[in-house]
């Protein structure tokens, strides 16, 4: 909703609106379309198509040589980190100077919003692209979850060396004010303690996600435990027939031997069986709280917990794959997630593609690693990407995940269900709860429209503990068939 201005707000409003429909100078990449940047993109997102990093198969591909992830379109005239100045603060663009003069308004905090991104062709190694960008829309000052603040909306069109359009993009960001959102609410037990000037962090320190197990002090099984904390999910092995058992035990069931060592899991495993826990509800764990019989691809049977799925997308046998979590100093636990769906390495053709037709599932770990790798990648010098107390600073709990990374992963992850031959037309992605270090995304959709020309129309989401992180549509083209 819009706020109560004053007349020194509505003045403001003026002199950002004075801006709207300006467009700034054509901004030429520093560099050409490369190689390296590309398989630095390439590594950050896990994408695999060849056509991108293998010179032989872009050769005989529709491409006819090597050419750039489509999703990297706004990374070659990504401004960088050059002469000490901060990204994006040319004073002399109507987008720079609406930026500047909300930052100087107590509008520090920026969060992207949504992108589309519309590819007229795959770009070439050795292309130079401009960028022109107009200053579209500017919003009324709005109070938002995050605080008071301004939508800005750019619209920026790229063209190659020879000025041919390769493809635009639609960008909105947030500025807003740290400090202007909303507040959590506060417990009672908590709100007594503040009322007798008690700080509760330190009286209620934060409780660990997990009980601790008790078979943390158990001697014979230290091995099993050690192995946990080098993520390693070791299974102990009697060494007189090669009996493997779990959870460990005194003797081998089969011959009472007392003589074991362990293996190493691959990890690889299958649901067997699950069960929903819903109540009692522990403030430990996550709910639903799904507990799963899973079948390791040793043969071993284990329970433990299934993350990064609904129960709804759960299925017996259902390939899965270990994941690990701290929940102690000194204690990390395994629990199980979707295994990654193959990547294709043929591609769908025009009539095997129907509307309603689910695609696999996927579960991205969002680390810190994954985040600050996937601003680099993309040239996205933003501090609240890799600095954690500069984000703190500007309103964040932690460092989080850029859009454009978002934009990579999304692309990745459909291009390993479409195949290397499918090409993208148009990805629109909006942005909803963040992505920290620690969560789990899960992306999710299906085909929602299927054109005669061979476009396709998937609908897509992915999704944290926090809600969506980001919701959207892809339009790829299928290539005909044989």
């Amino acid at each position: 909703m819009t706020d109560e201005l004053s007349a020194e707000d509505e003045a403001f409003y003026e002199q950002l609106q004075s801006m709207v429909g300006l467009t700034g100078s054509p901004k030429t990449a520093r560099d050409p379309v490369n190689q390296s940047t590309i398989r630095n993109w390439c590594d950050a997102m896990s994408e695999a198509n060849p056509y991108f990093t293998d010179a032989e198969a872009a050769t005989a591909s529709l491409h006819g040589q090597v050419v750039a992830p489509p999703a990297a379109l706004n990374v070659w005239t990504m401004p960088g980190l050059f002469m000490g100045h901060q990204p994006g603060r040319d004073t002399k663009e109507p987008a720079a100077i609406t930026y500047n003069a909300l930052a100087a308004a107590g509008f520090r905090g920026v969060v992207a919003v949504n992108s589309d991104q519309v590819y007229t062709r795959y770009l070439r190694l050795g292309d130079v692209l401009t960028g022109t960008a107009k200053l579209v829309d500017v919003s009324p000052q709005k109070k938002t979850g995050l605080g008071v603040g301004h939508f800005v909306t750019t619209e920026t069109e790229y063209t190659d060396q020879n000025g041919d359009h390769v493809g635009s993009l639609f960008f909105r960001v947030l500025k807003f004010k740290p400090g202007t959102g909303r507040k959590k609410p506060v417990d009672a037990k908590r709100q007594a303690l503040i009322d007798a000037g008690l700080d509760p962090d330190e009286v209620m320190p934060e409780q660990p996600r997990r009980p601790r197990p008790l078979p943390q002090w158990n001697q014979d099984q230290a091995w099993h435990w050690e192995g946990l904390r080098q993520r390693e999910l070791r299974i102990q092995r009697f060494t007189d027939d090669g009996t493997l058992m779990h959870p460990p035990a005194n003797s081998n069931p089969n011959t009472h031997s007392l003589e074991y060592d362990y293996i190493v899991a691959s990890g690889r495993a299958t649901l067997y069986s699950y069960t929903v826990v819903h109540y009692p509800q522990v403030p430990a764990f996550d709910y639903p709280n799904i507990v799963g019989l899973v079948e390791l691809e040793e043969g071993v049977r284990l329970i433990s917990n299934i993350v990064g799925v609904t129960p709804e997308q759960l299925s017996i046998g259902m390939p899965l794959q270990v994941e690990y979590i701290d929940t102690h100093d000194d204690v990390t636990l395994h629990q199980f997630r979707p295994a990654d769906p193959p990547r294709r390495t043929t591609t769908l053709k025009r009539g095997e593609v129907q509307v309603g037709d689910e695609l696999p599932i996927k579960v991205i770990p969002v680390t810190t690693r994954l985040v600050v790798s996937g601003a680099l990648a993309t040239r996205d010098f933003q501090d609240v990407h890799h600095d954690r107390d500069a984000a703190l600073m500007k309103g964040s709990k932690d460092i989080f995940m850029n859009i454009l990374t978002s934009t990579g992963l999304t692309n990745a992850w459909l291009g390993d269900w479409a195949g290397p031959d499918a090409l993208f037309k148009k990805v629109v992605i909006g942005l909803g709860a963040p992505n920290y270090p620690g969560d789990l995304m899960t992306m999710s959709g299906s085909v929602t429209e299927v054109d005669a020309d061979g476009t396709v129309t998937v609908g897509y989401k992915g999704v944290n503990k926090l809600g969506n992180h980001i919701t959207g549509t892809a339009e790829i083209l299928l290539p005909k068939g044989a």
